[in-house]
């Protein structure tokens, strides 16, 4: 177990020294241009934002290009300094606050597009609640209340004020988390534009506010589901978004425009080498802030779905095995279609299918629902894999057994069951192990694992490289240490096991 994952240690030091070598090493190459110029960009790739308006942008303005798709801008940019994207969409607000100050390569080309304004979206199911935001929106521009706020996320001090809550009736408030300014962690608390806007809204309309942190392409979906009532992340006013929710007046108003890599401007690493780097990383992204707590926070929220979830999957799994071998043609076939669905079904795709349509209108958590899907899904592996290690008992041992008065019961778990265990052990470990990686998913229905606190901390530090290679050393000294723990458990179990070892 040490030398395994002393090993795992070093490969991942080995990576990080790669990486961080090659950091800077275009620095000295030609500027790039300033002015962009549409004919240049046919066929190249620009990086945008699953569920944002960018791809409509660049379908407008630079026709002929292709657009990326991706989760956040922290993996545009990384994207787009690792030169796998020629060029991704930013407002200049958000270039000036955000990437500018952080990444002295990345330029902005001149000339903007268009503006477009923003607002926040409300349930269509919520007419009272929209007429009561438009209502409270206009009375905060105009006692000067929303251009304190605005200077204070937008570059001012960036405090959290004291707001009282309210009293009445619960606000289901949702926001992305990890937008710079207006919806962000500090401190290990959501805090920003957005945020100190929905907590007066809650406060002047006497209502208890629940907010709930998600992916930024869940937040229509869960709007249409009823498990938010309103959500704001600088949603652009589409008649597209008119379709699926209602729009409060608009409140902001951006230019975006295109943003390139220089290399020319690139700064080389020239920090003292790896360890320096590693101090570095280790202090803006786990100390500072105290991160740190909310990476064993992440942790442990995803170990404790893959063990609730696991031994749900082994409960329903010998009740999937056992449809499966039931000579009832009714049952055998509910069995057979069971595992072919749910194997057949990507745990992500089934995962959303739970929380926005099965669980929709229930208020069950993004966890519970999480262990129920996964579940679900992992019963139809352990099913199948408890039934092929029944089949390959030899049935002349359960003759035998019947023959000397065993009941059919009594022979099954005197003689294949155990037999069966020894056989399936192995690769139902492994499952479990395959279940705590596939954890990382869980951020689609707004759950606060280890991969989304990573991708919180990738968006308050800027850093590309430290929090992802920290989460994945995470994951892998986890897992190394149940893999540890289960052959602890084999061996203490199987009694050939322990004879060999004695």
């Amino acid at each position: 177990m040490l030398k395994r994952l002393v090993f795992a240690v070093v490969i991942c030091l080995f990576v990080i020294a790669i990486i961080s070598g090659c950091r800077g090493d275009n620095a000295g190459t030609t500027s790039v241009p300033q002015t962009f110029i549409p004919e240049e960009w046919v066929g190249k790739k620009i990086g945008v934002i699953i569920g944002t308006i960018h791809d409509q942008v660049i379908a407008e303005y630079i026709p002929g290009s292709v657009p990326a798709y991706f989760s956040d801008s922290q993996s545009i940019v990384l994207a787009l300094r690792n030169g796998q994207i020629d060029g991704m969409l930013s407002d200049r607000e958000e270039f000036e606050k955000v990437h500018s100050p952080h990444y002295p390569d990345l330029r902005l080309l001149e000339p903007e597009f268009d503006p477009s304004e923003a607002g926040m979206l409300v349930s269509k199911e919520k007419p009272e609640l929209l007429q009561k935001i438009n209502e409270f929106l206009a009375e905060i521009k105009a006692d000067g209340t929303f251009d304190e706020m605005y200077d204070r996320w937008l570059g001012g001090d960036e405090i959290m004020p004291d707001i009282p809550q309210g009293t009445g009736e619960v606000l289901k408030f949702g926001t992305s988390g990890i937008s710079d300014g207006f919806s962000y962690f500090k401190d290990g608390e959501i805090v920003g534009f957005d945020i100190e806007f929905a907590k007066r809204f809650a406060a002047w309309a006497d209502m208890i506010l629940e907010t709930t942190v998600m992916d930024f392409s869940g937040l229509i979906p869960a709007l249409q589901s009823g498990k938010i009532d309103f959500a704001a992340s600088c949603f652009a006013i589409t008649e597209e978004r008119k379709k699926s929710a209602d729009f409060t007046d608009p409140y902001l108003s951006a230019a975006r425009a295109l943003i390139v890599h220089d290399p020319a401007a690139a700064v080389s690493d020239e920090s003292g080498g790896l360890i320096s780097w590693l101090k570095t990383g280790f202090d803006r992204n786990l100390l500072q802030e105290n991160r740190w707590k909310m990476i064993v926070d992440g942790l442990l929220v995803s170990i404790r779905i893959t063990i609730l979830a696991f031994t749900l999957a082994t409960l329903l799994g010998f009740g999937v095995c056992g449809l499966r071998m039931s000579k009832k043609p009714a049952l055998n076939a509910f069995g057979s279609i069971y595992v072919t669905v749910l194997r057949g079904t990507p745990i992500v795709v089934l995962l959303m299918i739970a929380f926005y349509v099965i669980f929709a209108k229930s208020n069950i958590s993004g966890t519970t629902v999480a262990i129920i899907a996964f579940g679900a899904n992992g019963a139809a592996f352990i099913g199948e894999i408890v039934r092929s290690a029944i089949l390959t008992v030899d049935k002349g041992q359960i003759e035998a057994a019947r023959s000397m008065g065993f009941s059919k019961a009594g022979a099954f778990f005197t003689v294949t069951f155990p037999q069966a265990v020894r056989v399936a052990f192995p690769v139902y470990m492994s499952e479990l192990i395959s279940l705590f990686k596939t954890t990382s998913v869980v951020g689609y229905v707004a759950v606060m694992d280890l991969t989304r606190a990573g991708d919180i901390i990738r968006s308050r530090t800027y850093d590309a490289f430290f929090p992802l290679l920290f989460v994945a050393l995470v994951y892998l000294a986890s897992a190394s240490l149940m893999i540890w723990l289960l052959g602890w458990i084999n061996r203490k179990t199987n009694k050939r096991l322990r004879r060999g070892n004695a």
